[in-house]
C-alpha cells in the first residue's frame, strides 16, 4: 500500500502546533505582553511547518528522539519565523502579506516586529539548549549546528548575497545564495532529527545530502510560484522578485529548465534518503511535496 503521505502530512501539523503552542506559553510567561504577544502572532500564524516536520521525520524514522527532537522542531520554527519577519521589513523585502496576513511589522510596527524577531532567535537557542543532564551532550551539538546554519555562513549569509546591488545574472551565484539563505535551516533541520536520535554517521550524511537536495528544490519551486501563482494561492505577493529587481531561478534558465531541475534535486534528495528510510515513507513524499505544492 503506497505511504499516505495526505493523512501523516495533517497528523504532523498538528502534532508541531501543539509544540509550538506549549513552548510559546512557556516564552510569554516571562516576556512583557506585547513582545509575547507579537512573538506568538508570527510563530503561531500557520504555514506549511517544513522544517520542524523534517526534523521529527528523521528522528521518527531513527526510532525517535523524545523531548530533544521536540524542542529542535520548535528552535528552528523559531528562527524560520524571526527570518520571516525581519525579511519583511521596510529595510529588506517590505511585504505587507506573510501566510495570508498583514506582516508583523504592519500590525505592531517596526520596532516591535524587530525585537519579536529578536526574541525568538534568542529564545531558540535557550530552548535547545535547556535539558536534564543527560541530554547537554546532544544538545550542545544541536545548538552548534543549528547555529552555524542560521548565520553568518548560512542563512543571514544568504540573505546578504540575496540583497546584494550587483547581484548577477548567474545560476552559480543563485545556487550559492539558496544553499545559505534557504537550504542551510532546512539542510540542519534534517540534521537536527538525526541527532536526536542519536543516529548513526551513516544517516547524519544521508541527512546532509538529502537536506541541501531539497533546500534547494524547494526555492526553485518557490522561484516557480512566484511567477505562476495569485497572492492568493500563496498567502504573500508574487513577482515579489521581479518587482525587486532580483534574478531567480526562472528569469535565469527559463520556466521549463527551473521545474526540470527541482525534479531532479527532488529525485537525488529521495535517493540519499533510502539509507534512512528503505521503503519510501514521509520523507521521500517531503521531496516530491517539495516541488509539487501548489503554496
Amino acid at each position: 500500500m503506497p505511504f499516505d503521505f495526505s493523512s501523516w502530512l495533517g497528523g504532523m501539523q498538528t502534532r508541531v502546533e501543539a509544540l509550538l503552542d506549549a513552548r510559546m506559553q512557556t516564552l510569554a510567561g516571562r516576556a512583557p505582553a506585547a513582545l509575547a504577544e507579537a512573538m506568538r502572532y508570527s510563530l503561531l500564524g500557520g504555514g506549511k511547518r517544513l522544517r520542524p516536520l523534517l526534523t521529527l521525520a528523521f528522528a521518527d524514522a531513527l526510532s525517535g528522539g523524545g523531548p530533544v527532537a521536540d524542542d529542535a522542531a520548535c528552535a528552528v520554527e523559531c528562527i524560520h519565523t524571526y527570518s520571516l519577519i525581519h525579511d519583511d521589513l521596510p529595510a529588506m523585502d517590505d511585504d505587507d502579506l506573510r501566510r495570508g496576513r498583514p506582516t508583523s511589522h504592519k500590525v505592531y510596527g517596526e520596532a516591535m516586529a524587530i525585537l519579536a524577531g529578536d526574541a525568538l532567535l534568542t529564545d531558540a537557542f535557550a530552548l535547545l539548549a535547556t535539558g536534564l543532564a543527560g541530554e547537554q551532550a546532544v544538545r550542545g551539538e544541536l545548538v552548534a549546528l543549528l547555529a552555524v546554519a542560521a548565520g553568518a555562513g548560512g542563512m543571514v549569509g544568504g540573505q546578504v548575497l540575496d540583497i546584494a546591488a550587483d547581484r548577477p545574472a548567474e545560476q552559480a551565484y543563485l545556487l550559492t545564495l539558496h544553499r545559505l539563505k534557504t537550504g542551510a535551516l532546512i539542510k540542519a533541520a534534517c540534521g537536527l532529527g538525526v541527532l536526536a536520535a542519536r543516529g548513526p554517521a551513516a544517516a547524519r550524511e544521508a541527512a546532509a545530502q538529502y537536506g541541501d537536495a531539497l533546500g534547494l528544490a524547494f526555492q526553485i519551486a518557490d522561484d516557480v510560484l512566484d511567477v505562476t501563482s495569485t497572492p492568493e494561492q500563496l498567502g504573500k505577493p508574487s513577482n515579489a522578485d521581479a518587482a525587486a529587481g532580483r534574478f531567480t531561478f526562472p528569469a535565469v534558465i527559463g520556466l521549463d529548465a527551473s521545474r526540470r531541475l527541482a525534479l531532479d534535486l527532488a529525485a537525488r534528495a529521495k535517493e540519499a534518503v533510502r539509507v534512512v528510510e528503505p521503503t519510501p515513507g514521509p520523507l521521500a513524499a517531503m521531496a516530491d511535496y517539495a516541488v509539487e505544492r501548489t503554496t
